[in-house]
């Protein structure tokens, strides 16, 4: 989207605050679907999908004027604002100042027919740094103030990581919000021990006193962090004590480079299950889990076994668990999928209470298992292909229809039934099978009738947007209530439902409203 702004010479707040009150309206797409013009309407459509998929909005003042103290203190603050509201919102935002160097620098770039290089020179005057040469080859190891990285050419357009693996992934994920909050926050003169540093290759660098020249500069280690860094541009060039680790290599062999660039990207990646799997929580669960259930284990870090002597069916591993509890608890099995948003943006609302009995732990485990009994190739539910080929989404389908199994039946239908006390009674009348039985045919049901409903000119129903969806819950829970009121109507059904009547019948205090996850 473009914004047009014309003035000569000083450039005051006034711009940045168009910035702003365009960023207000996009948070609230609704609204301004309402009161914008026809073509804004149908645009805006295209621009919720694009944030459903992650896409970050990025705005940019283009200007050959020069800011004003008053709007430098403005971008400052809109900087700040935009970093404190991505934290809490889907909704992430940045937002850069392209003055005249930039635009220069850009122009330079744009014009250079073939692989164009970036030549720079950097003061090392306010850093602490060494010079050596290992294996030939040329090496400076800086501990660089933030406020000289910024002041890398290249950074918001990708050209200086173009040996780089990947460009930037956005501000949204969980590694760069940890970099921005230590920036702003007051832990930034840590910086340098939190982060593991900067990774440059050049053709030919020169160390001339305290001026470094580069020609032919990339980064290929480093390209989030720089994003990210200069996302706080006006911040960090206020600060003195934070600094960061840079390594600058001469490296004009291009096989050498490109080699140096997929091997410094090649680390284990760090996942948010794995940041939280030492928060004090999960370490809580595991141990009351654990201590009432000695032939039990809870798995709460990747790449860990249980002992061999533990019962297979008592093992629970971290992230299943989480999975569950969003598709059990907060009645959303279409997000059980994400693992990175359930230990990232959910993590607070599962884990709120590390005091989660460890018998609802233990049944939430146990529905999981009888429900992959189903879903195998005999398809003894008779489940529709479709549905065998999302194993990766529709389990937790399964297992929300379960839990509405009971809701349904004993009419709370928008409160949640204890794992532990709906498997107590299911298992004591020996209908665990049959209820799996009626949530794994209600899904099948549900999909089927979806998929048989008329869709919108030019659309083609998919049953993977379905299962993402949250309209595949409401036709799971019509499924489940269609078969219950057909049931008197087949051959021995009447039976059949007095057994589930009864396999299901839970007391009020057995039910607790959902937990919100979105």
């Amino acid at each position: 989207m473009q914004g047009k702004f014309i003035q000569g010479g000083v450039v005051d707040a006034e711009p940045l605050r168009e910035v702003l009150s365009s960023w207000i309206q996009i948070k609230d797409l609704a609204r301004l679907q309402n009161v914008a013009n026809g073509k804004l309407q149908r645009k805006l459509s295209e621009l919720a999908a694009a944030l459903d998929e992650d896409y970050d909005v990025s705005f940019e003042l283009i200007t050959t004027g020069k800011l004003t103290e008053s709007a430098q203190d403005d971008l400052e603050a809109f900087q700040k604002q935009l970093a404190k509201f991505g934290e809490n919102d889907d909704f992430d935002a940045t937002i850069h100042v392209i003055d005249n160097d930039e635009l220069r620098r850009r122009h330079e770039y744009a014009i250079e027919s073939d692989n164009p290089s970036i030549n720079f020179k950097i003061s090392l005057s306010g850093s602490k740094f060494m010079f050596h040469e290992i294996a030939g080859t040329p090496v400076i190891i800086a501990a660089l103030p933030l406020k000289e990285c910024i002041k890398f050419p290249g950074i918001k357009d990708g050209t200086l990581f173009q040996k780089n693996v990947r460009q930037s992934l956005g501000s949204s994920n969980a590694v760069n919000k940890g970099i921005r909050n230590t920036i702003t926050g007051d832990k930034r003169s840590d910086f340098f021990f939190f982060h593991n540093g900067i990774t440059a290759l050049c053709n030919k660098m020169e160390l001339a006193g305290e001026t470094l020249s580069l020609h032919g500069l990339s980064v290929v280690n480093g390209c989030q962090s720089l994003n990210t860094i200069l996302s706080c541009s006006e911040t960090v060039k206020k600060v003195d004590d934070s600094f960061i680790l840079v390594r600058f290599y001469e490296i004009p062999q291009r096989d050498r480079a490109d080699k140096i660039s997929i091997y410094t990207n090649s680390q284990s990646a760090v996942k948010a299950r794995d940041l939280r799997s030492n928060d004090k929580r999960v370490l809580a669960i595991k141990k009351s889990y654990e201590l009432k259930y000695p032939s039990g284990y809870f798995i709460r870090m990747r790449g860990e076994t249980a002992p061999a002597d533990r019962n297979k069916d008592h093992v629970v591993e971290l992230s299943e668990f989480a999975k569950n509890l969003v598709a059990w608890h907060s009645q959303r099995p279409n997000l059980s999928y994400g693992e990175t948003k359930i230990f990232d943006k959910y993590f607070e609302t599962l884990f709120k209470n590390k005091d989660y009995s460890p018998e609802n732990v233990l049944a939430l485990n146990l529905w999981m298992n009888q429900v992959f009994k189903t879903w195998v190739t005999a398809n003894p539910l008779n489940l529709n292909e479709t549905l065998l080929a999302m194993r990766a989404y529709a389990p937790y389908h399964h297992l929300y229809a379960i839990a509405m199994c009971f809701s349904i039946s004993n009419n709370q239908s928008e409160r949640v039934p204890s794992p532990s006390k709906a498997y107590e009674i299911s298992l004591a009348s020996g209908m665990t099978d049959e209820i799996v039985k009626v949530a794994g045919i209600s899904l099948n049901m549900a999909l089927e009738a979806a998929a048989n409903e008329q869709q919108p000119a030019n659309r083609v129903f998919s049953p993977q947007n379905w299962i993402k969806s949250k309209s595949c819950l409401a036709g799971i829970n019509g499924a489940i209530r269609n078969y219950f009121s057909m049931l008197p109507m087949m051959p021995g059904g009447a039976d059949i439902k007095k057994k589930l009547t009864e396999a299901t019948a839970l007391k009020s205090e057995d039910f607790e409203y959902r937990w919100s996850a979105d």
